[in-house]
């Protein structure tokens, strides 16, 4: 499989479709650390997956998918993710508003 192609702070290129309302070149992968797990966990293929998984670690990403998957990823992705990482600690919450 060829190497990813990537953005000068790092991040694949192949991600921009994810973030439309951002210019990817200016995204850092540490400031914009919670933005960038949320889209590739949410929409990333393999190889961008390998990406985040080298880049950040399977403990920050399981943890990132405790606080915060509920709430930032769609549900199938969330489901899966936890079965993943075998998580069974994870914050859980309401999705529809109660009005």
């Amino acid at each position: 499989m060829p190497p990813l192609e990537t953005t000068t702070t790092g991040i694949p290129t192949t991600l921009r479709p994810f973030f439309q309302e951002y210019d990817l070149e200016k995204l850092e992968p540490e400031r914009n650390a919670f933005t960038i797990i949320e889209r590739t966990l949410a929409w990333g293929d393999r190889a961008e997956l390998r990406w985040l998984f080298a880049r950040y670690g399977s403990q920050r990403l399981a943890d990132w998918v405790r606080r915060a998957g509920w709430r930032c990823l769609p549900r199938r992705r969330f489901k899966f993710w936890i079965c993943y990482f075998q998580l069974t600690d994870y914050q859980r919450g309401e999705r529809i508003w109660a009005n």
